[in-house]
């Protein structure tokens, strides 16, 4: 006849083994999902190694989930990440969020306070910890480190592990200055280009036209390498923006739709984009993405952003990124009398500005900015 099983939330037979000075007293306990685990403390002598066991059996059974006081950080970290996860799956956080929070717990908090546990993860020590973060690592690591170890640790206080969530008692993470937003002028990017078209790799890997169109949409590179022909009507002239590529460890390239609704949009093309899209049309197969890989593919967004800084050098353009082109699109339509609301709609932001409230479902074809764009792509051809 087998052994009958231990009762959820109770615990089996304790064991003592070690030598004078140091013992360690076992357990199984079962916890609220039905698997029994092996718990364990240590003591000077038997009595104290069964008494602080008991202690530990007692704490457990009273929050009933295995997470307690004496659990570790890096222990309740996989059903925070599991969380993360989910709401991914269900499309109310990017897979992309969850890939840089897995990095920062991989990168920093693990190695920093993942052996802490819960009870040690007190206000001073996670306070020390943050900050010194910020002062190796910058104010935006550390305003992450904050946000992923306060949800970590609220997974422990759901458990009734720790009264309340130490994290925000942590001081406030002081800033820099944020730099000031610099997109290319007028003179610049018509030598950028120029650079670009009389670069053989550049030209190989299909940057000029890459290039020309983010700078004519203000799109992401995420979102212009996730640009089917389907959604080309270039008699229509339009372009329907609602996807972009990112990488999920473990799963490769990732098409997936954009973070907001407002991220959604349907943009009015220049006429100069018409016509390189027109050319590329006729020269292609037009199927699959507008601007694939040597295969015919997605391209990478991570590769396509490292053949821009091989690109440009480390002279005038150092400082260019991709992002670039995009605030190069919004300065243009900018300094051509387009609205903060037209502009913020081009480039599918939900925010005019950080006062403004939160603005979704706009999903508005521009004429006027596809004509400012216009004009400036025939200053800048007539100037070469």
């Amino acid at each position: 006849m087998p052994r009958p099983s231990i009762p959820i939330g109770s615990y089996g037979q304790i064991t003592v083994r070690g030598e004078p000075g140091n013992y360690v007293a076992r357990a199984l306990f079962r916890d609220l999902d039905g698997q029994a685990r092996q718990v364990e403390r240590r003591g000077t002598s038997k009595t104290k190694a069964r008494d602080n066991l008991k202690a530990a059996l007692k704490d457990r059974a009273r929050t009933g989930t295995g997470v307690t006081a004496e659990t570790r950080i890096r222990e309740v970290v996989p059903e925070w990440l599991k969380k993360i996860d989910v709401a991914a799956e269900a499309g109310d956080r990017s897979p992309s969020t969850a890939e840089h929070y897995r990095r920062q717990l991989d990168r920093i908090i693990l190695p920093g306070v993942g052996e802490l546990r819960l009870r040690e993860a007190t206000v001073p020590v996670l306070d020390a910890f943050i900050q010194t973060v910020r002062t190796e690592r910058g104010p935006a690591a550390a305003k992450l480190t904050r946000t992923v170890l306060s949800g970590v640790l609220g997974v422990a206080v759901r458990h009734g592990a720790i009264p309340s969530n130490p994290v925000r008692d942590v001081g406030r993470i002081n800033t820099n200055r944020r730099k000031a937003t610099r997109a290319l002028t007028f003179d610049e990017c018509r030598a950028w280009l120029k650079q670009l078209r009389a670069d053989e790799t550049a030209v190989e890997k299909d940057l000029p036209d890459l290039c020309l169109f983010m700078i004519g949409t203000g799109v992401r590179v995420g979102e212009a390498l996730a640009v089917d022909w389907s959604e080309v009507d270039l008699d229509a002239g339009t372009v329907d923006v609602g996807h972009t590529l990112i990488r999920v460890t473990g799963v490769g390239l990732v098409r997936k739709t954009t973070k907001t609704e407002t991220g959604e949009r349907l943009l009015i093309l220049p006429g100069f984009l018409r016509s390189m899209l027109g050319r590329r049309y006729r020269a292609g197969d037009a199927e699959g993405p507008v601007f694939p890989d040597t295969l015919g593919g997605y391209r990478d967004p991570s590769n396509t952003r490292r053949a821009f800084r091989e690109a440009r050098g480390s002279d005038g353009f150092a400082w260019v990124t991709t992002h670039v082109f995009r605030r190069t699109c919004a300065t243009i339509l900018d300094y051509a009398g387009q609205s903060p609301r037209a502009i913020a709609d081009q480039l599918g932001h939900a925010h005019v500005s950080m006062t403004q409230n939160h603005y979704l479902g706009r999903r508005i074809a521009n004429p006027g900015a596809a004509a400012a764009l216009d004009a400036w792509h025939d200053e800048e051809e007539s100037g070469e």
